[in-house]
This record gives C-alpha cells, sequence and structure tokens, in this order.
C-alpha cells in the first residue's frame, strides 16, 4: 500500500507565509503525477496545483503567483511553498498523487490533509 502524509499546515495571520509537504512511503514503484487539493469550510474540494512527473506545472487561477509547487523524486516529496495567504486561502489541503505499486498496479492515492487557517 501507499501512505500520504501531509505536514506544515498551521494558524498564519493575512501575509504571510506557510510551506506544506507531502512524504509518500510504501509499495512504491513510480510516482506519476502529484497534487494538491483544499477544500474549506462548506465548500467542495478544489485543485490548487499539480506537477507532472517531468515537472510540468499547473495552477488555480486563484493561486498563481502565489503558490509554488515543487517535488523531490529522490525522496518522494511534494512540496507547496504558499505566499501572500489570504482569509479564502483557509482550508484543508490535501496531497493528491497517482502512483504505480511495487507490484505494476496504478492508483490514486489521498493524504488526510492538513489544516491552514489564515486569520489575524
Amino acid at each position: 500500500q501507499v501512505l500520504l502524509v501531509e505536514s506544515g499546515g498551521g494558524l498564519v495571520q493575512p501575509g504571510g507565509s506557510l510551506r506544506l509537504s507531502c512524504a509518500a512511503s510504501g509499495s512504491i514503484f513510480r510516482i506519476y503525477a502529484m497534487g494538491w487539493y483544499r477544500q474549506a469550510p462548506g465548500k467542495e474540494r478544489e485543485l490548487v496545483a499539480t506537477i507532472s512527473s517531468g515537472g510540468s506545472t499547473n495552477y488555480a487561477d486563484s493561486v498563481k503567483g502565489r503558490f509554488t509547487i515543487s517535488r523531490d523524486n529522490a525522496k518522494n516529496t511534494v512540496t507547496l511553498q504558499i505566499n501572500s495567504l489570504k482569509p479564502e486561502d483557509t482550508a484543508v489541503y490535501y496531497c493528491n498523487e497517482e502512483v504505480m505499486t511495487s507490484d505494476y498496479v496504478n492508483g490514486d492515492y489521498w493524504g488526510k490533509g492538513t489544516l491552514v487557517i489564515v486569520s489575524s
């Protein structure tokens, strides 16, 4: 199985920054796309950013210029640097990865999320 564990969430003032990380472990042969999603209270989960195995990135319009996604293939980690935080960025942030396991089965995996609260 594959386990994704997010870290780095917390309470931050508007305009502040956080760095979210997601570490993957388990029976991993290869990780394809990696991404971050978020779900605000009372809202549906939405895409924040994705990064392909080749390093191509995609961002939601609401976070372009403020968020940066990166990956470390050697460590099976994906990071989301979030700057200029706004109250509307408050949400649970989830890591998502497309993984081929060591028995060559493809699957879509989610972490349990890390809470980001932007408030003064």
